[in-house]
């Protein structure tokens, strides 16, 4: 299986836990920087709903323009409630809904549905039982609906201990197969943000 590698980093860091605006870059398999992600928020969002916060998350290409946006609306975070699921809109060009990401109720496990531009669900998402692992990546395996077949991953990628512990700074990587609809990679893209706000973004 042919699979594509894009590489994310979180570039600003949390100094005396005050949240700001997160800001990414996006590289390719070979370092190159292919896009610049920000995110767009007020800031009594950031502070008093913290990693449950809604955003839009603007992508921009080198040349600045904006080729996606990623919108997240304000939902309870609790696993007891399955009626206020997390959900993920993909917008590309902005304004074009091409794909989403659903979170699925589980009592343990963090799953997702990726759904295509007619919400038709295409893909799975399924998480680790335990998302804080030191000294080890944390893989979020992308399957066929049936579960059975493994196409692709989202990974949290272990930086080292003085990084992890000090810095609001992660590394992470999306696989998938490279004849994939180029909608639903765009939306495993969206789908690495949504995971990183509800797993990681409160571990700083």
């Amino acid at each position: 299986m042919h699979l594509t590698f894009i590489f994310l980093f979180c570039r600003i860091t949390v100094i005396l836990g005050w949240e700001t605006n997160n800001k990414y870059m996006v590289k390719n398999s070979v370092g190159q920087q292919v896009f610049f992600v920000a995110e767009e928020n007020d800031c009594c969002n950031r502070q008093f709903c913290g990693p449950l916060r809604s955003f839009v998350i603007h992508v921009q290409d080198n040349i600045g323009q904006e080729v996606m946006t990623l919108t997240r609306p304000l939902k309870c975070g609790s696993c007891c409630c399955p009626c206020c699921l997390q959900e993920l809109e993909i917008q590309s060009p902005p304004g074009n809904p091409i794909g989403y990401v659903i979170q699925n109720w589980h009592p343990f496990l963090p799953k997702y549905t990726v759904q295509n531009e007619k919400k038709e669900a295409v893909l799975k998402i399924v998480g680790p039982f335990c998302s804080c692992r030191c000294c080890a990546d944390v893989n979020f395996d992308v399957l066929s609906m049936d579960e059975t077949t493994k196409v692709g991953r989202i990974s949290k990628q272990w930086t080292g201990l003085v990084r992890e512990a000090f810095t609001d700074a992660d590394n992470f990587g999306i696989s998938f197969p490279m004849d994939l609809d180029v909608k639903i990679k765009a939306a495993l893209f969206g789908a690495c943000f949504l995971i990183d706000f509800m797993f990681f973004e409160h571990s700083k």
